[in-house]
């Protein structure tokens, strides 16, 4: 097989990049050479943060599971066993490799695996469907492919969707048990660590959006790092803590505010939870003594109603991060009297911008600001729609760049144009108000559903939808929910009308139950299929003909 590499920048694969040009990220020589002088970008790569881990606290926890407790040292050895399959597999320096793994310590192992090798991680969430693995796969491009061998319904179907890849022999795929992991790696020889350069291509995390599949983002190890550091500066997560990893492990906001990587920096310990649901968290805040934990507000206002709370011990806590999502005033002031937690609100972009409420601000501040930029070099503008600069305390749309924020994303050029100034400013569709050095958001510009922090295209749900052959017409929309901030509605015109026992056999039988049902086996993720459906003759015009997707939001 051939397995091609990730290039560095938008080249065509397998071709060598420029050193002259930009970095992966669209930053230029000249921005590097900025953010090195200024001591944010300081050389540093994932690797190397691992390795300090290990040689500074051998015998302590690093991490635990639902299957295992791994000391650093474990946690090594661990690597090392999966750097050996994975280089066995055919992973090399530059592969491309598709990461799609539930929480665990399997996870750790694998994706510092990759960093030994000098492989680049292509993360994807474990609820994304084969549409989105094969769009990785062939976007990246990608020829590996790491998930889980332990039984799991969704990503079984998956495996099973992928196999017409694997036969071709254009994907290789690694499933790993993640009870006992790596099996075989006894008799495989360890490969040397690879030789990287800080400011190489480190991995492609991703981003929601309106376009039909996620949009890939490039980071290097000089820029990522740099906002775990920039993190911790402003959070109190410290050496001997205990971080429940209870959002997707391959987030954003769950890697690096401060998140997995900043646990790695510090020393702290790591509970995977495997999902943020009370049921879930509290028994595990209450057996290993959490101090933090990272939540979307679905998660919080679930956590904050929950009937048996009070029965755990939940003292041990002492900050709370919720982020993904704007967090209502109302939920907000409650988490301190009932919970006794300080809460730091987050508020950022996989694409680099991040917010933080500082520890010491005042309750008003907290609750009504999603906080204030977290690095001294952040550059914010607030401008209108024709890009002028609005009055300090003026509605506007954001506009951002620093040493953390990329300038393009991956393999994108179309969607660059639309959302970088000339100058590297990104777009980030929010419409907030900023005045006295903090943020609010007051909306969105970009048309995508924010469904708990994920964030879902309604084309992409539409075009799924429109694939079912008793479907005339799709249009999808996200409405008001107290829990998830939106759920995703699709008003479905049949063929023949929403009578469902209308003319075209296509179309007999049609019920939303059967909908969502094909939505989930064409291989839409679990979080885009829709929450509602609802079958009708017609859609709402606007005056000029076109849907009118408000008048369907009610």
């Amino acid at each position: 097989m051939n397995h091609q590499t990730v290039p560095d920048a938008d080249t065509e694969p397998g071709s060598a990049p420029d050193p002259s040009t930009v970095l992966a990220t669209g930053a230029t020589p000249e921005d590097a050479a900025r953010y090195r002088a200024l001591g944010a970008w300081t050389g540093d790569t994932h690797w190397k943060l691992f390795r300090r881990a290990v040689d500074a606290w051998p015998s302590e926890t690093a991490a635990t599971d639902r299957h295992r407790t791994v000391t650093w040292s474990a946690l090594d050895q661990g690597v090392s066993r999966a750097a050996a399959v994975l280089s066995d597999a055919g992973v090399c320096r530059g592969a491309g490799v598709i990461v799609q793994l539930p929480n665990s310590v399997t996870y750790l192992e694998t994706v510092f695996a990759l960093w030994r090798l000098g492989a680049v991680p292509v993360f994807s969430l474990p609820a994304h469907g084969s549409a989105e693995i094969r769009h990785f796969a062939a976007h990246t491009p990608a020829r590996f492919y790491v998930s889980t061998a332990t039984p799991n319904r969704h990503l079984t179907r998956v495996h099973r969707d992928l196999s017409d890849l694997v036969d071709a022999g254009e994907l290789t795929t690694v499933l790993v048990d993640e009870a006992t992991p790596w099996a075989g790696a006894a008799d495989l020889p360890v490969p040397d660590a690879a030789d990287v350069p800080a400011d190489e291509l480190a991995f492609l995390q991703l981003s929601g959006g309106t376009t039909g599949v996620p949009k890939q983002i490039p980071r290097t190890h000089d820029d990522y790092l740099y906002s775990v550091r920039a993190s911790l500066e402003v959070c109190d997560l410290r050496h001997g803590d205990v971080l429940l990893v209870a959002l997707p492990a391959s987030h954003n906001f769950t890697m690096s505010s401060p998140g997995i990587l900043g646990a790695v920096q510090v020393g702290a310990s790591i509970i995977f939870a495997t999902d943020p649901m009370p049921t879930e968290v509290l028994p595990l805040i209450a057996e290993h003594r959490v101090t933090h934990l990272a939540l979307v507000p679905p998660a919080l206002i679930s956590l904050l109603n929950f009937p048996g709370r009070d029965s755990y011990d939940l003292s041990s806590v002492r900050t709370v991060w919720v982020g993904g999502a704007k967090l209502s005033e109302a939920a907000a002031r409650r988490v301190r009297p009932e919970l006794g937690w300080t809460l730091q609100q987050v508020f950022g972009m996989a694409e680099g911008l991040v917010n933080y409420t500082p520890l010491d601000a005042s309750v008003d501040e907290i609750v009504t600001t999603q906080g204030r930029p977290m690095s001294p070099w952040d550059e914010i503008r607030v401008v209108d729609d024709a890009d002028v600069d609005v009055p300090p305390g003026t509605p506007g749309n954001l506009l951002t760049r620093g040493p953390y924020t990329i300038r393009r994303y991956h393999r994108a050029p179309e969607v660059n144009a639309r959302s970088f100034t000339a100058d590297g400013f990104y777009r980030t569709g929010d419409i907030v108000v900023f005045r006295d050095g903090t943020l609010t958001v007051v909306g969105r510009a970009k048309d995508q559903i924010n469904r708990g922090g994920e964030k879902i295209a309604p084309e992409a749900v539409e075009n799924v939808l429109l694939t079912h052959p008793g479907v005339h017409d799709v249009s999808v929309v996200g409405v008001p929910d107290d829990l998830l901030g939106e759920k995703i509605r699709a008003f479905v015109i049949p063929r023949g009308g929403s009578d469902t026992a209308a003319s075209d056999p296509a179309a007999a039988g049609l019920t939303p139950t059967k909908l969502r049902k094909f939505a989930r086996e064409a291989g839409l993720s679990s979080f885009a299929v829709p929450d509602i459906v609802d079958l009708v003759d017609e859609f709402p015009l606007t005056g000029v003909g076109k849907v009118s997707k408000k008048d369907q939001q009610g």
